[in-house]
């Protein structure tokens, strides 16, 4: 009789071994110590030609976008100034006015002065429209035997409209009265800042296709110096995304620095240009020494951060995609 059975013990459940790709990770991991260059980045993509030619592309766009925004911020200026004045020419403004009342000049300034969209009418004085003359004259402009016209400057309230027969109005009181808009050189002001900002917008797209070709050149050249390196890591199972990573954080610090690098040089010179372009803002040519520094636009104080954002942005993404497409011509 046999006795008692001994109590079956469950069979042994073998472990999950992870992936073959974990596995190598963390062996990889646990080998590696903290910032060991397995690949040689630092003798890859040197720290020196990448960052200065970066620094030249930056240095360059910043250029372009503030020529691109100076251009706007002049033409809306002037377009509004032409928009808001206009010239009166009055012929013989001493003789009798049409309506035999008062001179011709008075007539004009009458109506005009009934006009709801004039702000301000002024008849220029003599020495005035002598210094209009004097860059055609010289000095003979005050000595001038001939009559000059009265030359009256009109400014219009903001957004008003003029009617159409406010000419025939005034050749009616005074005949000959030439009446002169700037909206012609208000539309040739217009198509020149349109052309202007488009030739900006050209140069920033040949910046940023350089910069691409930069870092990929300096990328390809990276990869076929540390050749080796690379194809004994791979074999030994590091990812592509891994060395695809490691060579783009790389590319993107190199590209970052040289994109603050050309910001920090753009930024004296940007300010310079906006203190030869003040008394043109300001509609004043003569520049003195109390001229005030004014201060960049804000849109351009924010675009000069973005510059080293966008540099690092362009290093990342071109690395990466250079170094994947390279990782996967191999054997």
């Amino acid at each position: 009789m046999s006795g008692p059975r001994a109590p079956t013990s469950p069979p042994p459940v073998a472990p999950r071994n992870p992936p073959p790709s974990r596995r190598r990770g963390k062996a990889a991991g646990r080998l590696r110590p903290v910032g060991f260059d397995d690949l040689g980045l630092k003798r890859a993509l040197s720290d020196r030609l990448l960052p200065f030619l970066v620094a030249a592309m930056a240095f360059l766009a910043a250029l372009a976008l503030a020529g691109a925004l100076a251009t706007a911020m002049l033409a809306q200026h002037w377009q509004q100034g032409a928009e808001a004045e206009l010239t009166i020419q009055v012929p013989t403004p001493d003789d009798p006015a049409a309506s035999g009342h008062g001179a011709r000049l008075a007539a004009v300034m009458a109506i005009l002065r009934a006009e709801p969209g004039v702000l301000a009418a002024k008849p220029m004085s003599s020495d005035d429209l002598a210094k209009l003359l004097k860059p055609w004259l010289g000095d003979a402009g005050t000595t001038l035997a001939l009559p000059l016209p009265a030359v009256i400057a009109v400014t219009l309230t903001p957004g008003s409209v003029l009617p159409d027969d406010l000419s025939a109005k005034l050749a009616a009181a005074a005949p000959d009265t030439a009446t002169e808009s700037a909206d012609v050189w208000a539309a040739r002001l217009s198509a020149l800042a349109r052309s202007l900002q488009a030739c900006a917008a050209v140069m920033l797209l040949l910046v940023v296709g350089v910069a691409i070709a930069v870092v990929t050149v300096a990328t390809r050249a990276g990869l076929s110096a540390r050749r080796d390196a690379i194809e004994i890591v791979h074999g030994l199972g590091a990812t592509d995304a891994y060395i695809a990573g490691r060579f783009a954080r790389r590319a993107m610090r190199l590209a970052a620095a040289g994109g603050v690098g050309g910001a920090l040089a753009a930024l004296p010179v940007l300010l310079w240009l906006a203190y030869l372009a003040a008394p043109f803002a300001q509609g004043n040519a003569a520049v003195t020494d109390q001229t005030p520094l004014i201060a960049l636009p804000l849109p351009l104080w924010i675009a000069l951060p973005a510059l080293p954002l966008a540099a690092a942005a362009i290093g990342y993404v071109t690395a990466e995609g250079t170094v994947r497409r390279w990782l996967r011509r191999l054997p």
